[in-house]
């Protein structure tokens, strides 16, 4: 049954923390699942959320540690002291998220908790995991995993999993090395009980593995295991030695981070913020975008200003600047956001820059002559000016085409060169569009009067 947070249950809960009622505490949460607690947790202080975390059992405590927002977990360790972060939490995580833990202190105060370890191996884990670069496989990694040696008998095998297994939560895959300790495959649990005991592990390991480098990007690895719909994935060195393994939970947290960061781009937000942030934070983050707004309406009064005198002899065509500037807008934005997410899924398949804009091209033909056809046909019936129902009708074939092609183009081309491509969706294209939009109604308008 899933567990609902209501204010009466929290109501319940703050009378008990703040009566010190350990039993009534551990009777509210004894049921809770690591990540309802996280929940439970984000919305208690830091002093009652201390207090109850005296009471809750050590192992549940650290996870839940991992199921808090990041800015209340980060101030709820900074209320604790270096030894009761070693004690009660790094102790009990996984080395991968012990790693993310100690990477939202300071160095002295990480250097500290680490000392205190009294699990030299867990610390040098820990060490090892902190100098990856972030948003890599050895960022991402947890060192605890199974692994046998190719040469050794099923007996030894089995002795040395029950070893290891002790530290490892979740065995999702017995890994195969060389005495190199390079990866080589990996041990089916079903031919282990298979076989007999004297049997050597290199003769019934299976060798098709998938891995990946300890520098790959998360979002590369984010798209393999969703691709082949993996559970887990090894990590090797540039030697193909075995270094840790990267878990299905990990790469949802993955998948999850750059979705936002995808949105938060194509919302005109740079950088990574929470509602929670300061107002300095936040500002910096969205100001860039509103300037580039602010300099494109500059740009689109520029382009009304240069036609003056064809406004001040057809007034009629300001009636209809903000129609042109919207279609323009929406048609760069929806073809943008149909390569952005091509490219996200890898569906585009390998054709070139000129398939894609000639298919563009055809479906922005038909959506601009739909669209003129039906504003001409409106405008001829409303209006007595034959003239302008024509030029706003060619404009928005033409701002539509336009448009279109060039919300194609552009995150194309931002993928080339290696810049995130919805950075493509956001107010850049649009404001482009618009001040481009309103540049080429003008000079239809211009171009078709001057003919008559």
């Amino acid at each position: 049954m899933e567990f609902e947070l209501t204010r009466e249950y929290l109501d319940e809960l703050r009378d008990a923390v703040e009566q010190n009622n350990e039993e009534l505490m551990l009777e509210l949460v004894a049921d809770l699942h690591p990540a309802d607690l996280g929940d439970v947790l984000n919305e208690l202080g830091v002093e009652e959320a201390k207090t109850l975390y005296k009471v809750v059992d050590a192992k549940k405590a650290s996870e839940v540690l991992t199921f808090m927002e990041e800015d209340n977990r980060e101030e709820f360790l900074a209320a604790l002291t270096p030894k009761e972060i070693a004690e009660q939490f790094i102790d009990n995580l996984d080395s991968d998220d012990a790693a993310d833990v100690l990477n939202l202190m300071g160095e002295e105060q990480k250097d500290e908790i680490i000392s205190l370890l009294e699990d030299r191996q867990q610390a040098s884990d820990i060490i090892s995991l902190l100098h990856y670069e972030e948003e890599t496989a050895g960022a991402l990694m947890a060192k605890e995993l199974i692994r046998v040696n190719m040469n050794w008998t099923v007996s030894k095998a089995v002795k040395e999993m029950r070893k290891q297994a002790e530290q490892i939560e979740h065995v999702y895959t017995v890994y195969v090395v060389d005495d190199e300790d390079v990866l080589m495959g990996r041990l089916p649990v079903k031919k282990l009980l298979i076989t007999p005991l004297k049997a050597l592990i290199s003769d019934i390991y299976d060798s098709e593995i998938r891995s990946v480098k300890v520098d790959t990007d998360q979002e590369e690895i984010a798209k393999i295991m969703e691709k082949y719909d993996l559970v887990v994935l090894p990590v090797v060195d540039e030697l193909g030695r075995l270094l840790g393994r990267i878990t299905i939970d990990d790469v949802v947290d993955v998948i999850k981070e750059e979705a936002e960061k995808d949105y938060a781009l194509a919302s005109g937000i740079s950088g990574s913020v929470e509602s929670t942030d300061s107002v300095l934070t936040l500002t910096r983050a969205r100001l860039p975008w509103l300037l580039i707004g602010l300099v494109g309406g500059v740009l689109g009064a520029r382009v009304i200003e240069l036609y003056e005198g064809d406004l001040q002899l057809y007034p009629e065509m300001a009636f209809f600047i903000p129609l042109i500037a919207a279609m323009g807008g929406n048609a760069g934005v929806q073809s943008s956001a149909i390569i952005v997410q091509g490219l996200a899924n890898k569906s585009l398949g390998i054709s070139g820059f000129m398939s894609k804009l000639a298919k563009e091209f055809s479906v922005a033909m038909i959506n601009g002559l739909v669209c003129g056809i039906l504003f001409f046909g409106y405008n001829f019936l409303f209006s007595d000016s034959l003239d302008l129902s024509i030029t706003v009708s060619l404009s928005l074939l033409a701002v539509i085409i336009f448009a279109t092609l060039f919300g194609t183009f552009v995150p194309l081309a931002l993928d080339r060169y290696k810049i995130d491509p919805a950075l493509a969706t956001g107010p850049f294209i649009t404001t482009v569009n618009d001040v481009l939009g309103l540049f080429i109604y003008f000079l239809i308008g211009h171009l078709f009067y001057i003919s008559l």
